[in-house]
């Protein structure tokens, strides 16, 4: 059982990991704690937002949709490699998934494929979400990819998680697809190599 680690504590990790760091007005009181608890934490989840253009894309998920209030993540990472933290605390990003991955994740064993959505993943995960149309050919930059993977890899190594606790929004829950255009393993791997 780990318990999120404090905002500051958050933004020194992303920072020693060597994600360049953007913060946005007062990220680390944003959050949707009043729905619900966040933590125990067991993982990190990975999105794209189907959105082009930073500035549009940081401002909608730090303030939300009408349906949907924000912050939609904790951070942003946007087609430049920029990190930008939105919110800090229990965030709209995860939805419900299934039991049975949470399971694995926290065992840091093979996914099965999720086939419920019985099970608060906003309570359970960090989420980034990144700049990207999630149609498959837009394109997801080096600098990118590699700020996913610092990310990723600051939040597993100050909980002591292996890259097995990276999971994408499609291995979480039924019908999501995000994210598109690169294979989770492939972000997998290269965390855990940053872990070594």
């Amino acid at each position: 059982m780990a318990p999120p680690m404090s905002a500051g504590t958050f933004l020194d990790r992303l920072r020693a990991e060597g994600a360049t760091v953007v913060e946005v007005g007062d990220w680390e009181h944003r959050n949707r704690n009043h729905k619900g608890p966040w933590g125990p934490v067991h993982g990190v989840m990975i999105h794209h937002t189907a959105t082009t253009g930073a500035e549009r894309t940081v401002a909608l998920c730090r303030d939300g949709r009408p349906d949907l209030p924000g912050p939609l993540c904790h951070g942003v990472i946007t087609k430049d490699g920029l990190v930008h933290l939105v919110g800090y605390g229990r965030a709209n990003h995860a939805g419900l998934g299934d039991d049975d991955v949470l399971r694995a994740v926290v065992a840091e064993k093979a996914l099965p494929e999720p086939d419920e959505a019985d099970t608060d993943g906003n309570r359970h995960f960090y989420g980034f979400e990144c700049e990207n149309l999630g149609d498959g050919v837009d394109v997801w930059p080096a600098a990118q990819f590699d700020a996913i993977a610092r990310v990723s890899a600051a939040v597993c190594r100050h909980h002591g998680w292996s890259e097995r606790s990276v999971i994408g929004h499609l291995e979480w829950q039924p019908g999501k697809v995000d994210p598109r255009g690169f294979a989770m393993d492939l972000l997998r791997e290269r965390v855990r190599d940053r872990l070594k």
